[in-house]
């Protein structure tokens, strides 16, 4: 750009629009609310199912917090406005997100990142792995035209968390293979008897 190379952050944040933002914002208002949504379908259309897609979830978490507070990293936000300098009590920042507020003149984004306990939590991007296992979990379940929902909001997942400087394109992909190897792994304890037969006792409980 300009004759100098720059990282994706950078490149849109020169290079921001109105509808962008607008659509990027309702993305990241997403990953909340969707895997909630399909844990709660699945717990009314197949409790088996709603215990593999719950215990996925957690067991991606952990894998998340392990990685991130084994090695901290900071945000594109972080960076465009303190350099590479450790400040340790820095607070939570809306990065691009802010624009989402503003064109709704409201603070959305800005009551949730005033929250943040922990700004050096940027790899992996878990905003990027939860929409992996929900479409994971909707393919299995054949879900069809639902499914392209999923995956439509994954992508714009990934994409906003890049355009609004939350996250590196390497914690985006480092989210995905978080995922990933959560999956996999759930799915090689899943097949011990031991598990299968807590996981069929849990679901009679609950059924």
């Amino acid at each position: 750009m300009a004759g100098k190379q720059v990282t994706p952050n950078e490149f849109w944040l020169a290079n921001s629009n109105t509808i962008t933002d607008v659509c990027s914002g309702f993305f990241y208002l997403l990953w909340i609310p969707v895997p909630l949504a399909f844990a709660a379908f699945l717990y009314f259309k197949n409790r088996r199912q709603f215990l593999h897609f719950s215990f996925t979830f957690f067991l991606v978490n952990l894998l998340g917090f392990v990685v991130y507070y084994g090695y901290p990293a900071a945000p594109p936000w972080y960076v465009q406005l303190n350099g590479f300098n450790f400040i340790a009590e820095t607070k939570g920042n809306t990065g691009g997100l802010i624009r989402f507020d503003e064109f709704f003149n409201l603070p959305i984004f800005q009551s949730i990142y005033s929250k943040s306990s922990n700004v050096f939590a940027a790899m992996p991007s878990l905003h990027s792995s939860y929409p992996v296992i929900v479409l994971y979990y909707g393919l299995k379940n054949k879900l069809g035209l639902i499914n392209v929902f999923f995956a439509v909001v994954m992508l714009g997942i990934w994409f906003t968390a890049i355009y609004t400087s939350h996250h590196y394109m390497l914690d985006v992909l480092a989210g995905i293979t978080c995922a990933l190897i959560g999956i996999l792994l759930f799915n090689w304890i899943a097949k011990r008897k031991s598990i299968k037969k807590l996981i069929d006792q849990m679901t009679n409980a609950i059924t």
